[in-house]
């Protein structure tokens, strides 16, 4: 059942084109799906907040024992031009041994995966819950953030959480993802006084003083790395100034940065730190804004605790290889998971995510529901702690 089960409901699921936020019966599909296996479901609508509506789920099954969450999400990225795609990418294609279409590696794979291994877990086992968004590809407001909220709010609590993202780099399971950097953009504007290039003593040019500050956040190391992350970054990612011509000196210029940043920061002290690069430079009469762009994401560490060592240790004997603790890449909704308990990511590899003719493995399918199964069965094994 298992096999055949997992392939069957990734197909379905790929079949709904749930680009964010539209969820195009997909989550109709989860739920119908979770309700055969005795989940209670409880579908929640979360809106507001300078965001669109989301529609999203929490499913829960089992009554006393250890408390198991699997994250996830339903909802994609755009197909992009259709030209590139090899078919429809919403019809799921089979072919040499893999499954073809939009958000089969990232992430409803990892979705049919953790449903499917439910399905091999006696219903008395322990508590399993599933929190499932139809926003993480895009603003991630009203999506798995309330959920964690309204779970707290309502007595959910876990001991150990996985998402299901991609996490492995080469092979099923040679790494997972115990932390992630946090993200943290920025905008600064030099604003001077606009002339004419010929009467420069009656203008205030803002450009080499925005060039200074790019200089300044820029050209100093924010650290070292630090035992499971490795060191901060901050990339420079536009410089604007909208002048058209070549005979006006402009009124203003700015530039945009991001910083993927580790566990020795926080948003606030980066604000600091930036805030001080910028008083570092002479501003030569102009005026410099700094304003932070979005709502930084804080990294996160969970501690390597007996159920990491237990999934480290299911997926190194099927492998026969050590597995990878990572805090590599981006940034995931694990980052919300993580102020409410312990979590780590642990999916397929994902090298075709977001581009045209997505795929996975089909027996990675097969080999992660068993890797999910094989955990839960060892986990709600195990004695409360």
């Amino acid at each position: 059942m298992t096999t055949s089960y997992a392939q069957s409901l990734l197909h379905a699921l790929v079949s709904c084109p749930s680009v964010t936020p539209t969820e195009a019966g997909v989550l109709d599909l989860l739920d119908a799906e979770l309700t055969k296996l005795g989940f209670t479901v409880t579908r929640l609508k979360f809106e507001g907040d300078g965001s669109y509506p989301v529609d999203n789920i929490f499913a829960t099954r089992g009554t006393a024992g250890r408390t198991l969450l699997f994250g996830g999400h339903t909802d994609v990225v755009p197909p992009g031009d259709l030209a590139f795609w090899t078919s429809d990418p919403f019809v799921p294609r089979l072919a040499e041994g893999k499954m073809f279409g939009r958000g089969t590696a990232d992430m409803k794979s990892g979705v049919a995966a953790f449903v499917a291994a439910c399905a091999t877990i006696p219903a008395d086992a322990g508590i399993i819950q599933l929190a499932i968004t139809n926003d993480e590809e895009a603003d991630s407001i009203n999506g798995t953030e309330k959920i964690c909220r309204w779970m707290a709010d309502n007595g959910h609590r876990f001991d150990f959480a996985i998402v299901g993202e991609p996490s492995s780099t080469e092979t099923l399971g040679d790494s997972i993802k115990i932390g992630r950097r946090g993200s943290f953009s920025g905008k600064i504007t030099v604003t001077g006084t606009q002339g004419h290039v010929a009467y420069p003593h009656k203008a205030n040019n803002p450009l080499p003083v925005l060039a200074a500050v790019t200089t300044a956040i820029s050209a100093t190391k924010l650290d070292e790395a630090t035992e499971h992350f490795p060191a901060s970054n901050l990339e420079v990612t536009t410089i604007d100034v909208g002048n058209p011509t070549s005979n006006v000196i402009p009124m203003s210029g700015s530039l945009r940065f991001n910083i993927r940043y580790n566990d020795l920061w926080t948003p606030e002290k980066l604000a600091l730190w930036i805030k001080e690069r910028i008083a570092s430079v002479d501003a030569k009469g102009t005026r410099i804004d700094f304003d932070i762009v979005g709502t930084p994401s804080r990294s996160f560490l969970s501690p390597l605790s007996d159920d990491v060592q237990t999934l480290t240790s299911v997926l190194s004997e099927r492998s026969g290889k050590v597995t990878e603790l990572s805090t590599g890449g981006g940034t995931s909704d694990a980052r919300f998971i993580a102020d409410y308990g312990p979590v780590v990511e642990c999916g397929l590899v994902g090298p075709s995510m977001h581009k045209a003719d997505e795929h996975i493995a089909l027996a990675d399918l097969e080999g992660l529901t068993e890797i999910y199964a094989e955990f839960m069965t060892r986990f709600f094994a195990s004695s409360s702690r």
